[in-house]
């Protein structure tokens, strides 16, 4: 869910990017390079879009292409994802399940969840999504110790993502993957003046996970910024 700045309403190659570690026309040519959203996933998108403001917490469809990409090569059986507002993520990921797997999508919102409820159901992946309403740590530690995790996307509040992937650390075997969204957080990360909750957070996570011997990370300049998590060797 990107915050401020992060160019999620960018559709179509003519739309600049406000991403401010991209130029406007490096912004563009990505998404003139990327394969666009489907008709489904646009209307969803636009549809996001009306709601104002808060779409910005909408994932750009670059990101979503290599977040289906991704799903499409691990092929995972049980994927989370922790923050699903308006269910763009939870679409291109579910579409690319297979029939027998699963995604695990937490969010705190009925009210948002429920925008993205029929796009789901038109894809035909509405019974691969398991949407669990409440505290995503609440969820996670109920989760079955025996429940192993292929994929996650953590995009939720930023001062809970150490808990998160603390919570989901358990669970995760050597191929599983974890992405963090929004952790270059618009360049706000390297602004020092800047001691907001959450640039703070996020400042925090990034050294905490690069510091912690259960992981490895390598941090992408895709959207607003991903860390790309696994288990360390």
């Amino acid at each position: 869910m990107p915050a401020h700045g992060q160019a999620s309403t960018i559709y179509a190659a003519d739309v600049t990017s406000d991403i401010a570690f991209l130029t406007d026309g490096i912004g563009a040519y990505v998404n003139a390079h990327t394969v666009p959203p489907t008709p489904l996933e646009q209307r969803l998108i636009d549809e996001t879009h009306e709601l104002g403001g808060v779409s910005v917490m909408q994932i750009g469809p670059a990101q979503a292409r290599f977040m289906a990409l991704l799903t499409r090569i691990l092929r995972p059986k049980v994927a989370v994802e922790i923050g699903t507002f308006t269910g763009y993520s939870a679409l291109v990921v579910a579409q690319e399940l297979a029939a027998d797997a699963m995604l695990i999508a937490c969010d705190i919102s009925d009210e948002w969840t429920s925008v993205g409820r029929p796009y789901w159901e038109d894809a035909g992946v509405a019974d691969r999504i398991d949407l669990r309403i409440g505290p995503a740590a609440e969820t996670l530690r109920a989760f079955d110790s025996e429940i192993s995790v292929d994929l996650a996307f953590i995009d939720a509040d930023k001062p809970g993502y150490w808990t998160y992937l603390d919570l989901l650390a358990p669970h995760l075997h050597e191929r599983s993957v974890v992405l963090v969204d929004n952790v270059l957080w618009d360049g706000q990360i390297l602004e020092t003046d800047d001691d907001s909750p959450d640039t703070v957070a996020l400042r925090d996570f990034n050294d905490r996970v690069l510091a912690d011997p259960r992981f490895d990370v390598a941090l992408l300049p895709i959207g607003d910024g991903i860390s790309f998590i696994t288990r360390a060797r």
